[in-house]
């Protein structure tokens, strides 16, 4: 069973791709927001509990293909296991972690578009 919401998992998407898409950016300003947005990703993931970040890097497995989505409960053992790196560095040094999650989310049966969905309506 996940053991993180599909609200966080698609604040982390949503950062990731504000991250992702800003990677090259070349204007002062850019940097400058890019920097915040790698520190507000970073810091999210990092408080997420062992429990949430293992969930989170099976989402990303799954959605790489690496794991089925009913391997689940293996996929995520094996990220407490094989946990070497902090999980916010293992997961912000992959590419397209955003496309990732988003497969990965779609592959359970959650969908992310609603969950993202939600998160960026105006209160």
């Amino acid at each position: 069973m996940l053991q993180i919401s599909p609200d966080k998992i698609a604040h982390i998407i949503i950062r990731a791709r504000e991250y992702e898409s800003g990677i090259n950016a070349w204007a002062h300003e850019g940097e400058r927001r890019q920097h915040g947005t790698r520190t507000e990703l970073h810091d999210f993931i990092e408080n997420l509990n062992e429990d949430e970040q293992a969930s989170l890097v099976a989402v990303m497995w799954i959605g790489r293909e690496s794991f089925e989505p009913e391997e689940l409960a293996e996929a995520i053992a094996t990220a407490r296991v094989e946990r070497t790196t902090p999980t916010q560095n293992y997961l912000m040094g992959e590419p397209r972690l955003a496309d990732l999650l988003e497969s990965g989310m779609d592959a359970l049966g959650i969908s992310p578009e609603d969950a993202e969905d939600a998160l960026q309506k105006p209160v």
